[in-house]
């Protein structure tokens, strides 16, 4: 007899009711980690005292590790934990980096508090680790695998995750910069614990998903103790690790680089010497692919870190009077994303039907030519004023919206071309690969953004910088339109088959700066 027969019948919206559980506790989620990343370089050169440059890596080495860790995080959780208990888990460590960033003291490098905003960064970035991946999984497994509610249920998702996003940028940005961090920091810690609550309350509405695949390995001891009280020490243990990295932010650089480098040589290795050349071909086309979206991410990231502070000192926020707070637009990008997503994706659609849709390897290198072009539009933007004049605002609107429109021509392709190119033995291991990418491009972010911020620099040096990469950008997404042919054609696409069941949660989720967003199996070559 089945337990959930009777909330099995119980829908909203025609959608199982644990999607909108799922839906709340993510906006939540997505509301306290963009709101306290729109306050965080602000955070760090007003409050801490750090030098730009020094802020900026602070940075690069944090949004790196939040983009790395859900891929340990998620082997754990299919391992062993289950998708909810690691999304419990990662909420409550959240809940407490978030409250804990609160905690500010007098400021300055030589104050105590200091080791309290490590330890938050730290909390943070573990419990993102366990709660991040798993949570959008957990809305494929609601449904089963030919239901056709799925791509409408993770497009509902995808809202949440943007409307969360958006509103954490508003109103912790706003209290933030205007009463004080500790009521920005407060504001997103209170979003968490709101998101936490909503998940746990609901458990009964989830009938039963995303539970552990082996219960007796959970409950065996081990070390006198249980093993899935052993995890979670584990995970405490390894914010005590990431508070020793986060510090010294060179050693996530060398980290990042001496683990890719065996990343992509272990690929490399697997590929030419253990696939057939069809497969070998395909491994290629994502790893050039994988190449293409570190540039993109270390671009697009500089919407926290380095156009975060260009905005707040050399920009005219005088709207309707008011003098906006820079934090708040960091929320424009996920304002976009919601008005737009629907309208790109119809337009692939209509596209798609006339046999005129650009090809995955097009649309890449149509996103880096946008993240470049957005640069470049704001420093005409900036130069178009005379000496000593702010820069309008409409160009902090512009770049974000091509920057958008870049992200929408890249995320949405990103972890569909990983999962259709991948041979099924190595699906999770190109996927961490891709997230490999994202964290890479994230530290790159910091390291872009701290050279706008030397020794005396001006805006001058933040157009400078914006103005080399990106022209550097559009050159090089114009080298990938003229090889996008071959990478097409390394891709194999009239040659793949699909007799084998694809990866949970293969649909993915959509974000602000994600990794990747939902995917539209053949409709998007």
């Amino acid at each position: 007899m089945n337990p959930y027969a009777a909330e099995e019948k119980k829908t909203i919206l025609g959608h199982p009711r644990g999607l909108f559980v799922l839906f709340f506790a993510e906006m939540w989620e997505r509301f306290s980690y963009y709101g306290m990343r729109a306050l965080l370089i602000f955070y760090l050169v007003q409050h801490w005292m750090y030098s730009d440059s020094e802020a900026s890596v602070i940075y690069g080495a944090y949004t790196a590790l939040v983009y790395i860790a859900p891929v340990v995080g998620g082997y754990l959780a299919d391992r062993y934990l289950g998708q909810r208990k690691a999304v419990v888990f990662g909420a409550v460590l959240l809940t407490f980096g978030h409250f804990l960033m609160a905690f500010e003291g007098d400021g300055g490098q030589s104050a105590a508090e200091i080791n309290i905003f490590w330890l938050a960064l730290a909390f943070i970035i573990v419990g993102s680790g366990f709660l991040k991946a798993n949570i959008s999984v957990m809305v494929g497994q609601l449904y089963p695998r030919t239901d056709i509610r799925r791509d409408p249920a993770y497009t509902i998702f995808y809202m949440g995750i943007n409307l969360g996003a958006a509103l954490g940028a508003l109103v912790a940005g706003y209290l933030g910069q205007t009463y004080g961090w500790a009521w920005g920091f407060g504001a997103a810690g209170v979003g968490m614990l709101l998101g936490l609550i909503v998940f746990v309350l609901g458990k009964p509405l989830l009938m039963g998903r995303g539970e552990s695949k082996n219960p007796q390995r959970l409950a065996a001891p081990v070390l006198g103790i249980r093993f899935e009280w052993l995890l979670y020490v584990c995970g405490v243990l390894a914010v005590g690790v990431v508070w020793f990295l986060i510090q010294y932010q060179s050693l996530v650089g060398g980290l990042l680089m001496g683990t890719g480098a065996l990343l992509v040589g272990y690929v490399m290795y697997t590929a030419v010497f253990k696939l057939e050349r069809e497969a070998r071909n395909r491994i290629f086309a994502a790893l050039i692919l994988i190449i293409g979206s570190i540039l993109f991410w270390a671009l697009f990231e500089q919407a926290g870190a380095s156009l975060n502070l260009f905005t707040d000192r050399s920009v005219d926020r005088q709207i309707f009077g008011w003098d906006v707070p820079a934090s708040m637009f960091q929320s424009l990008n996920s304002i976009y994303i919601i008005l737009l997503a629907p309208v790109f994706a119809m337009a692939w659609l209509w596209l798609g039907r006339r046999g005129w849709e650009p090809s995955t390897p097009m649309k890449f290198a149509l996103a880096v030519v946008q993240v470049g072009l957005g640069f470049l539009i704001l420093v005409w933007g900036a130069n178009s004023v005379g000496p000593g004049e702010m820069t309008p605002v409409i160009f902090i609107f512009l770049i974000y919206l091509v920057h958008t429109t870049g992200e929408l021509c890249l995320s949405p392709v990103g972890l569909s071309a990983m999962n259709r190119l991948a041979p099924a033995h190595m699906a999770s291991l190109i996927m961490g690969t891709w997230f490999f990418a994202s964290a890479t491009g994230n530290f790159a972010a910091g390291l872009i953004s701290a050279a706008t911020g030397g020794e005396g620099a001006g805006p001058g040096r933040v157009l400078e910088v914006y103005s080399n990469v990106g022209w550097l950008a559009v050159g090089v997404g114009i080298l990938m339109m003229l090889v996008a042919p071959l990478i097409r054609r390394l891709m194999h696409l009239d040659t793949l088959k699909d007799d084998e069941p694809s990866l949970a949660g293969q649909d993915a989720i959509g974000e602000p700066a994600a990794a990747g967003v939902r995917i539209d199996e053949e409709r998007r070559p």
